[in-house]
């Protein structure tokens, strides 16, 4: 270690991020059996390859630790949000700013086409997972009882950042009304 270098600065310039093809889908599949408890179908792949550079493999030192995987929607109206289904990372690896580095990724990416809305889903008693999505400024918008099937407690909570944070805003009377016709003249 240098001086003046701390372990996370050294380990930051150990991760890189490479987009899922298929000579390397193998690896995403291997890493969702090891960090989730669910199976993913055919629809979920398909989702992540054509969401192109919004997915994405973290490698630490060359070893394939961890992913996030999107789905761009198409909302009524014509807009586009992103919609995060998986961000994992292998246990040894947490706290070395691999997810961070992905889910910044996918944050940058959003910004760079305009896309001002992103939502995920996650359990309700994944703690950690809810205080990582908070800190990126992602709130809690919804709770779905019975979301998952096969696995306890099968309730989750939508985070959401974007336009649906202000809305909720106004109808608590946090913010004035007018906030929102200023976002969306300010997105266009």
């Amino acid at each position: 270690m240098r001086a003046g270098e701390g372990r996370g600065e050294m380990a930051a310039a150990a991760i890189s991020l490479d987009g899922v093809r298929d000579k390397n889908v193998m690896q995403l599949k291997k890493l969702n059996t090891a960090l989730f408890p669910v199976r993913y179908n055919d629809k979920y792949y398909a989702d992540a390859f054509a969401s192109g550079d919004f997915t994405r493999l973290a490698y630490f030192s060359d070893i394939c630790v961890g992913s996030i995987a999107c789905r761009v929607e198409k909302k009524e109206g014509g807009a586009i949000c992103v919609y995060i289904m998986t961000l994992g990372v292998l246990a040894p690896y947490r706290g070395l700013g691999v997810g961070t580095k992905l889910l910044n990724h996918v944050l940058d990416l959003s910004h760079k086409q305009n896309i001002s809305e992103i939502y995920l889903h996650v359990q309700t008693n994944n703690d950690d997972a809810i205080a990582f999505y908070k800190k990126f400024g992602f709130e809690i918008t919804d709770t779905i009882r019975n979301y998952y099937m096969n696995i306890s407690p099968p309730d989750c909570y939508v985070l959401s950042k974007g336009p649906l944070q202000l809305r909720m805003m106004v109808e608590n009377e946090i913010l004035p009304p007018s906030v929102i016709s200023i976002r969306h003249a300010d997105e266009c």
